[in-house]
């Protein structure tokens, strides 16, 4: 029923949008969701946390990590129209770190 309510309140803000500015585009939302997206998975890769309160805080703090690296990528003078590449290698690096972590770990065990 959640997803449902959910859909239907994005549909109505896409409705209200699209009659405001006169004109309907599909990729207009792409952007927040890549944001969104982001700041979900690199909080979630940096904090391991439990509670909603504690989600809803490394949400924030991934929003603003991911945020902090696009800034890091355009003040380093990279060509902004590769973004979304620069975007996706970020992410992909982010879901690549529990993986890191467990083979550092593993070999540090073998190690001793």
């Amino acid at each position: 029923m959640g997803l449902v309510l959910s859909n239907g309140v994005i549909a109505l803000a896409g409705a209200l949008i699209a009659q405001q500015e006169g004109y309907a585009d599909v990729s207009r939302g792409i952007g927040v969701i890549v944001v969104g997206l982001a700041s979900l998975i690199i909080g979630e890769v940096i904090f391991k946390s439990l509670s909603l309160a504690e989600r809803l805080i490394t949400i924030v703090v991934g929003s603003i990590a991911y945020q902090f690296l696009v800034w890091a990528v355009i003040a380093l003078g990279f060509n902004t129209s590769y973004l979304r590449l620069y975007s996706a290698v970020i992410l992909a690096v982010c879901l690549m770190i529990p993986t890191f972590k467990q083979t550092i770990l593993k070999g540090a065990k073998l190690s001793k």
